[in-house]
């Protein structure tokens, strides 16, 4: 039977946890070659923290995990025994695999898949209009409004008022923050 990939849902802030049960679990009961992989689904943020840029990673589905397995009656028992799982998504009793786009977008999110590599995400997203303080640079502690951002590129474009005129400045997200 071919490995699929399916999603377990846990007990927020326990993924880790349960990754560890499941592996100890798999090893106890000689079940390793039934599964290939248990990923956490994280990406790299940054955000300013005293003044210095940091990489972080952030959990983007908080209380799941992704698991790669061949699913049979007793892995799906034994899984659904272990403390801190709730269970596999899907209808019914039959758990449901993932689509392999799906997947794909999700390994391309965490930065998994060769070639696409992505820059790390800010911390904060952004809306058109919303007011923001400049937390870096020569605007610092300086309030403005959201006029435009390019997420791919992690820069923000913010409308400041300096000499009671209103001036465009582009920004790293890093840069920004709540005012």
């Amino acid at each position: 039977m071919a490995k699929k990939w399916y999603v377990l849902h846990t007990k927020s802030g326990n993924e880790l946890k349960a990754k560890v049960n499941i592996e100890n679990m798999l090893k106890q009961l000689k079940l390793e070659d039934k599964v290939s992989e248990i990923l956490i689904p994280t990406e790299d943020v940054v955000e300013i923290r005293k003044g210095e840029k940091k990489v972080s990673k952030k959990k983007f589905f908080p209380g799941y995990i992704l698991i790669n397995m061949e699913m049979d009656e007793d892995i799906l028992k034994s899984m659904l025994d272990i403390p801190a799982i709730m269970g596999f998504v899907g209808s019914g009793k039959t758990p449901s695999p993932l689509s392999d786009n799906d997947v794909k977008n999700i390994l391309a999110q965490m930065g998994k898949i060769e070639g696409k590599v992505r820059a790390p995400r800010p911390r904060q997203t952004f809306k058109i209009g919303q007011n923001v303080r400049i937390t870096e640079g020569p605007f610092e502690n300086f309030l403005g409004k959201v006029i435009d951002f390019a997420e791919d590129r992690g820069r923000v474009k913010v409308m400041v008022t300096i000499f009671d005129r209103q001036t465009p400045v582009e920004l790293d997200f890093a840069q920004v923050g709540a005012p």
